[in-house]
């Protein structure tokens, strides 16, 4: 079974930074690249931010650009987001996706996911 697997989430003041790591299923070679999603309670799956495994091409959602980054270690086929500056609106389950043909920021572009970690930004 294909399902990438999420960690690094938690319990954050207002202002703080979390680091969430996201280790893919297969090899690189094998699918284009991978996105972070996240979701509020009673919301929908919002887009957060997806590169290529090439890194030749980064997406960010407007709400996260300056404050969050995404990286990659193809050597280890994982995924990072750190999150900075985190305010309370970033609070949700954040999830990791993998595409196999091409990334985007819609949900329907990834194949798998993986169950979700969950972020909390709260004093």
């Amino acid at each position: 079974q294909v399902q990438p697997v999420e960690s690094g989430g938690g319990l954050v003041q207002p202002g703080g930074s979390l680091r969430l790591s996201c280790a893919a299923s297969g090899r690189t070679n094998v699918n284009e690249g991978m996105g972070w999603f996240r979701q509020a309670p009673g919301q929908g799956r919002e887009f957060v931010a997806a590169t290529k495994w090439t890194g030749d091409v980064i997406l960010y959602a407007d709400s996260v650009k300056g404050r969050f980054r995404i990286s990659r270690d193809n050597a280890k086929n994982t995924v990072y987001l750190q999150m900075n500056g985190l305010k309370p609106e970033d609070t949700g389950v954040y999830y990791c996706a993998q595409a196999r043909s091409r990334i985007g920021s819609t949900t329907s572009e990834y194949d798998y996911w993986g169950q979700g970690t969950q972020v909390t930004v709260s004093a």
